[in-house]
């Protein structure tokens, strides 16, 4: 069973999975998918074309805007900013004036975990298990595993999946925790571990 907070507003017309909790002054609006063990903490948005897998983390004074999917198990610090619109004009409303252009999607991949006050541009993906630093600007898509800082948010490294840094060893990358990864040209891949 799901929870709502008597004070969040969630549309009717909203897909809410079983077991996800949406805390204090939060709304969902008609049309979004919510999926199963969600948290939405207290005064988020999640806009009608918005796409949560299961298990995603929100914390607070978050807005999940139209065309933004979060896989599953994706974490999402307090105050992340997503966008949808490249060249937004208050008096050219994309959906009024489509000549100007669309609204443009992000993906944020199974696992990935952003920081807090993190901005996130659209058109993009934030890869599997990928850590982005709290306070980046994410204005490129970022490989799975990566570990990217600053603004614009560079990469500095690999993450493992439990979160911690990964070491360099050898031609491997390995975690405290036990497992290893591999560099295939460009994109790191998990040897040894689960």
């Amino acid at each position: 069973m799901s929870f709502i907070h008597s004070t969040a507003e969630v549309s009717a017309d909203a897909t809410i999975g079983e077991g996800t909790k949406v805390w204090h002054h939060s709304q969902v609006m008609p049309g979004a998918t919510v999926g199963e063990n969600c948290v939405i903490g207290h005064n988020c948005l999640v806009s009608g074309k918005a796409v949560l897998g299961n298990g995603v983390k929100i914390q607070s004074n978050t807005d999940v805007w139209d065309l933004v999917t979060l896989e599953d198990a994706v974490f999402v610090g307090p105050s992340v900013v997503f966008t949808n619109d490249l060249t937004p004009r208050a008096a050219f409303p994309k959906r009024d004036f489509p000549q100007y252009g669309s609204w443009k999607p992000t993906l944020v991949k199974h696992g990935a975990s952003i920081g807090a006050n993190a901005t996130i541009l659209c058109d993009l993906t934030i890869g599997m298990y990928a850590m982005v630093g709290a306070g980046a600007v994410v204005t490129s898509d970022v490989p799975d595993y990566a570990l990217v800082v600053g603004v614009p948010a560079k990469q500095i490294g690999w993450s493992c999946v439990c979160g911690q840094r990964l070491v360099e060893d050898g031609s491997d990358w390995r975690c405290d925790c036990g497992k290893m990864y591999r560099l295939d040209g460009e994109n790191l891949r998990l040897e040894i571990g689960d």
